[in-house]
Formats: structure tokens, C-alpha cells, sequence
């Protein structure tokens, strides 16, 4: 989808020399206390048939399968994420423990211990090799994505501590041109993910699902994606969402031509988006609980009568946590996410959403929760990267309200005494002593103004 909503945060003005030596004296006595979420002990494998072995049965075979949380066919055991490391470019592949069972979020915290990880690759479960990496820049004006911290946020899943990709304003991923197997011109598919209802925003895009085979606008009917999100697209819409909608470029649908009164909204911390498309007439969108119940379906009936889609366009991309131009303004949590050739049933769905709530999906969604703090001020202000955790070299650092969604809030008190946030390093602008030096973020480097 097009357009940018305003900046719900804050401006980009750096901070006084007042504000620059008053950080460098909250962080001469800092001392963070940083932990790690620990996971319960549980089984290392989910049991009966999953996702993608229910869809398979049912004649809707997945085209596409992502998760860092769990293997989404019982009998996958390869990799599910790859992580690269910031001290030295090193990567892993992170896998289930078992065929068909949960991440080994052991291994993330081994390779990781000490330094930053980014999760630089979301692989594709099924025989397609539809993996996901970080988007290229495209015609939002955007420029290219980062990959998701990759300890931003842990939650459990089957008993089992896992990590999540937390989407701030910057990331995304994409895949390489068009999909193996993925709806093109008008055929059917069908597509759910596992989301934050928590950590949500108004502005372009977090979606999954279907997008373009570059990153630009080609038009109405040229996507076909997932999103959850508080964008009241067409008005009127019932309550302040978020609310499982359709990005269908052009446009966040939740009903034929745009509104639909009738979605109430899904705001738990775990939810299930589902969208359907027969490509030529009919779409479907449901929501649920990820953690108990069942679907509700918000949407089953005609496709917009807007031109341009009937029939679909679709060109077969997939996007994650953007837009299909790289609109990377809006922030979201994903956990899991299907594609699937055909236009799935009820019953496959129902049979699916069970299959999730058994997972047992616990945890806080909408503030990170890896190992970094805060760091506080006067008043209670909280040390921030200037602009929306995009975090580019030089972005100045200030005080501001502080936030809890805010990535760019989070600390990580490095080995070498240097604190990182965005994937960059706190840093004094070059090494200076002086009164009234500049605090920044910058490449880390192990330079003396970054400890």
C-alpha cells in the first residue's frame, strides 16, 4: 500500500550541549541491570498434524512457510532463521530441536552472548526456498531494510523460550523477485500469520503475504496481503483496531469497497489474521486469539468493485512487516506465517487455529524484552535515538517521553562497556572531551567515546 501517515513520535532535532552533557553524566554512574527471559521447561516437539500438513490434506498446499518460532510442517527440521553477528559478521542458522518442533533459542543466545544479533534470513519451509531477507529500497522513498534485532523479543511457545521478529519503522524483509509457486494473475491463495494485537501502529505497512515482484506501486489488485494494524483506512470503522485487514494495494480493505462497520477489531496479545482471495470475485478475512478460541470471520463476500481488482493483478511477491514499495513506517510483532495455493476451506482454517492455540503461546508482545533497559533522566525521560528507531550514523541522542515500544529506548550494555541500540553504538562525536560534545549513535567500533 501507498501513503505515509504522519510520525506518531517525535522530530529529529538534536539535543542541546546542555542535553549532551547531562547524558554523559547519566551514563558515567549508569548501571544497567539486563537479563534474559528464561523459558520453561516443555516438549521440543509440537504434536499431531501442523499448519502446513493440515492445509496439504485439504488440497491447499503451503507455498510459503516463515517462522521463527516453530517448525510449521511436522516433519521439518531444517533451519528456520538465520542470525548474523554485530562484533564480527559471524552468522547462524538457528533450527527447531527436533523435526517439527520448537526454535533453539539456546543456540541465538550463545552465538549472540556478548554482542547484537540480526535475524538476516526468515527461510521458507517449504521444497521452494521462498526465504525472506531484508528488502530492498524501493519507490515508498524508503531506503533499504535492516533486519530485526534478534533478541527484541522473546515470548514462550510449547514451553519453550523462542524469539519473535519485532518490526520497527526500517524493517522488513522481502523475497527475491517473484515466489516459487505463489498466486500470479488472479488465482486463488490463502495466507494467515501470527501477530502482536499490542504492538500495532496506523502507518504503511505491516503486512505479510502477496506483493509485488519489485518494490513499487504498479497498481490496484497488485498485492494480496495480510496486515493488522490501526490504519482506518476507509471510513467509518468500528472502534480504534487494531483490525485484521487486507492490503490489496491502493487501500487497507476490511470489506468489499473499504469499510466494514461489522469488524470489531482483534487487540490480544497474540492474534491470528487471515485473509483468503479466489482472485476473481470473493475474499474472506478472520481474526482470533491466538492463545484460546476460535476465528471470527470479519469479512466473506464480494472483492472490491474499485477497478482493478476483479480479477486480481497479483505478481507474486512476498513481503514482510512493509509494504509492497518498501513502505517500512509501521511497526508489529510476527511469530508465524503461511502461504498456500487454492482458496483454503473453514474447516482447514478451524482445524489450523486449533492447531495454534495448542502451541500455548505466552508472553508480553508489545514491549521488547530481550537483554537491554532503559536508561532514565531528569523527570523521567528516557535516552532515545532522534527520528523513529531508524537509527542512521550521526542521529543525534536526546531525552524524550519515555516509550515502551520504542526500540530505539532499548540498551544493550555491550562486553566493552558500550551501549547499542538500532544495531549501532552510543557514541561521542569524534572521541571529543570537550564540554558540550555531541552524544550520537554511530557504527560500533570499540573506540574510546563509545565506552
Amino acid at each position: 500500500m501507498r501513503g505515509r501517515s504522519g510520525r506518531s513520535r517525535r522530530s529529529g532535532t538534536r539535543g542541546t550541549s546542555g542535553t549532551g552533557r547531562l547524558l554523559l553524566s547519566v551514563l558515567a554512574v549508569l548501571g544497567l541491570a539486563l537479563g534474559l527471559l528464561v523459558g520453561l521447561p516443555g516438549p521440543s516437539q509440537a504434536a499431531g498434524s501442523l499448519p502446513c500438513d493440515i492445509y496439504g490434506d485439504a488440497g491447499t498446499p503451503c507455498v510459503a512457510a516463515h517462522s521463527t518460532v516453530r517448525a510449521l510442517f511436522s516433519s521439518y527440521g531444517g533451519p528456520l532463521y538465520r542470525v548474523t553477528r554485530a562484533s564480527d559478521g559471524a552468522g547462524a542458522d538457528i533450527g527447531p530441536l527436533s523435526a517439527g518442533g520448537y526454535a533453539d533459542a539456546g543456540r541465538q543466545d550463545t552465538f549472540c552472548g556478548g554482542t547484537t544479533c540480526r535475524i538476516m534470513k526468515i527461510y521458507d519451509q517449504t521444497s521452494r526456498h521462498n526465504d525472506l531477507t531484508p528488502g530492498p529500497a524501493g519507490t515508498s522513498g524508503m531506503g533499504a531494510d535492516r533486519g530485526a534485532d534478534a533478541s527484541e523479543i522473546a515470548v514462550t511457545a510449547g514451553g519453550h523460550k523462542v524469539y519473535g521478529v519485532w518490526i520497527s519503522p526500517g524493517v522488513g524483509y522481502r523475497s527475491s523477485g517473484a515466489a516459487s509457486g505463489v498466486a500470479v494473475n488472479g488465482r486463488a491463495e490463502g495466507a494467515y500469520m501470527v501477530a502482536s494485537g499490542t504492538h500495532v501502529g496506523s502507518a504503511c505497512c505491516f503486512d505479510y503475504g502477496n506483493a509485488e515482484s519489485t518494490p513499487a506501486d504498479t497498481g490496484n489488485g497488485h498485492m494480496d496481503a495480510v496486515s493488522i494494524a490501526t490504519t482506518c483506512y476507509f471510513a467509518p470503522c468500528t472502534g480504534s483496531g487494531p483490525w485484521v485487514e487486507a492490503d490489496l494495494e491502493n487501500g487497507m480493505f476490511q470489506g468489499d469497497n473499504g469499510s466494514n462497520p461489522a469488524n470489531r477489531g482483534n487487540s490480544s496479545a497474540f492474534v491470528t489474521a487471515v485473509l483468503k482471495n479466489d482472485g476473481q470475485t470473493t475474499y474472506a478475512l478472520k481474526g482470533g486469539d491466538a492463545q484460546a478460541g476460535g476465528l471470527t470471520t470479519w469479512w466473506d463476500g464480494g472483492l472490491p468493485t474499485r477497478g482493478g481488482y476483479r480479477p486480481m493483478h497479483q505478481e507474486g511477491g512476498i513481503i514482510l512487516g512493509t509494504g509492497g514499495d518498501n513502505s517500512n513506517w509501521n511497526m508489529g510483532t510476527f511469530f508465524e506465517g503461511v502461504m498456500v495455493s487454492g482458496y483454503p476451506s473453514d474447516a482447514a482454517e478451524n482445524a489450523v487455529q486449533a492447531n495454534i492455540v495448542s502451541v500455548g503461546y505466552s508472553g508480553g508482545t508489545d514491549v521488547p524484552n530481550g537483554p537491554q533497559g532503559t536508561v532514565t533522566g531528569p523527570g523521567g525521560k528516557c535516552v532515545d535515538v532522534a527520528a523513529d528507531d531508524t537509527g542512521a550514523n550521526g542521529a543525534a541522542v536526546q531525552l524524550w517521553d519515555c516509550q515502551s515500544y520504542a526500540e530505539d529506548q532499548h540498551w544493550t550494555h555491550n562486553p566493552d562497556n558500550s551501549l547499542g541500540t538500532l544495531g549501532r553504538c552510543l557514541d561521542v562525536n569524534g572521541n571529543g572531551t570537550a564540554n558540550g560534545t555531541k552524544v550520537e549513535l554511530w557504527d560500533c567500533n570499540g573506540v574510546g567515546g563509545q565506552n
